[in-house]
Formats: structure tokens, sequence, C-alpha cells
């Protein structure tokens, strides 16, 4: 079985239960590896790749970080790819398809973040859903319009349901441009009960496509597109050059108890 398969995501399964399914790692050194420990130290390290390390001290201190991380996520229109059928893997690792052997190809991007409602409190029960061309700029909803050359072993769609800290944690690949679309890019669908499904795109911070992309030009002004421009950062522990993308979403009301 695949290492960095959890098990599949669906309503009833928790964010914890996502991580700390069963299953071990062996490091190259033969050390064991549980599940458990091995994204522990992930987690570690994609927070200190991308400054969570430093937004985490400054919430604790109470200074004026947490004011701009509460900055409301925009909306970005959903776009005509969303799976009008889901694949049959619908996890949160869009790398590997069920318990194959062969990954997409890409490069390897471990992207993570919250869901928060308006006051910053993290939002459990809130399913995360991203949908993304693969290496060759097709669409996972695409294979079934006609398209013939795709990468088959690219899930195409995930999703993710958080737990109490609101976490999520998909790992994919850096998104491309593509034919009609300058600016790469990752959609982005949030489900909380009792609320409208919402919508945004995730895109690489300072891509020379972005200032060509109409969609990402109607976000707003620069200080809105900048909300959902992230760098992909590289690992410095990685030896295949995976990064680490942060995004935090934070939506604009509290759920209902």
């Amino acid at each position: 079985m695949n290492a960095f398969k959890t098990t599949e995501n669906h309503p009833s399964v928790s964010a914890s239960e996502e991580f700390h399914s069963n299953g071990d790692l062996r490091k190259a050194s033969g050390v064991r590896l549980d599940r458990r420990s091995l994204l522990t130290r992930l987690t570690s390290g994609l927070l200190l790749c991308t400054g969570g390390a430093a937004f985490a001290r400054d919430l604790h201190a109470g200074r004026g970080a947490f004011a701009e991380e509460l900055a409301r996520t925009p909306t970005v229109e959903e776009g005509p790819f969303y799976p009008d059928k889901l694949p049959l893997d619908t996890d949160n690792d869009l790398l590997i398809i069920n318990d194959a052997i062969t990954p997409a190809i890409g490069e390897v991007t471990h992207l993570s973040g919250r869901v928060l409602d308006a006051q910053g409190s993290p939002i459990r029960g809130a399913q995360v859903e991203i949908w993304e061309v693969d290496g060759t700029g097709v669409y996972f909803k695409e294979r079934s319009l006609g398209k013939t050359k795709y990468d088959a072993n690219f899930q195409g769609f995930g999703r993710f349901l958080t737990g109490s800290s609101g976490e999520y944690y998909f790992r994919t690949v850096k998104p491309i441009r593509y034919p009609g679309r300058q600016a790469p890019h990752i959609h982005f669908k949030v489900k909380v009960k009792g609320h409208e499904a919402w919508t945004t795109q995730l895109f690489i911070k300072g891509h020379p496509g972005n200032l060509k992309d109409g969609i990402y030009l109607n976000i707003g002004d620069s200080k809105t597109r900048a909300i959902v421009s992230v760098d992909f950062v590289p690992i410095k522990a990685s030896r295949i050059g995976e990064l680490a993308a942060r995004f935090d979403i934070v939506l604009g009301y509290t759920p209902a108890l």
C-alpha cells in the first residue's frame, strides 16, 4: 500500500483519522516510522517552510499577525471543470490512484492550510475539495469529453474533512498553465453543513502569467489577489525536489452549531 495514502475521505472520517490511519513507512536508513510519526514530522517541516511557526508565535503573543490572517478569502468562480462524475479514488493524495505504484507526473507539492470562520476559529467538519489539470494540462472531467492524451496516473480531484484544528492536507502537483488560462491555479470548493458551497482558486505568487489572466485580474485589487496567491517553497530535506504551499481559508460566516 502506498505510504502516503490515507483512508478514503468520507464525511464520517475525521482529520485525525485521515492522518493516523494504519500503515507505516521505512526511511532510507531502514528505520520504521508509523504514520503518526511521519505526518508529525512532515507537518512540522511544512510549517517551518511556509512561515507557519512564526505565525503561531505571533498568535500566541497576541500580536497583529492574526488580524492579517483574518482577511476574508475572496471567492473565485468554480469554472467548468468540476467533475460531473467523481473518480473512483477521491482521497487527499492526488499523486497515486488507489494502490498503484506509478506516481503522477509533475512537481510534488504538499498543500496544507486551515479553514477558519469569520472570528478566526477553526471550522471542524468542513469538506475541502480540490481539482486541477495534470502534467499535460488536462482536467479529469475532460477525459470524458474526448481528450485522449492525459496523465492516467493523476487522480485529478481530492477531498479532505477537517478536524478540530481546521487543518487540511493534500499531496498533489504544482499547477501549470494550459490553453485558455495563463495563470496556473488549483480550484478549491469548501462545503460546510448549513451553508452553500464556497469556491475559490489558488495561484502561484509572482507567476508571470497571473497578470495576463482575466480571472485573476478580476478578483479585486492587488491586496485581495495576494490573499489567494502563495509561494510554493522547496523543501530543503527533500531529495526529489518536493514543494510546500500553505493556504489558510477564511470564510465570511460562523457555522451553525
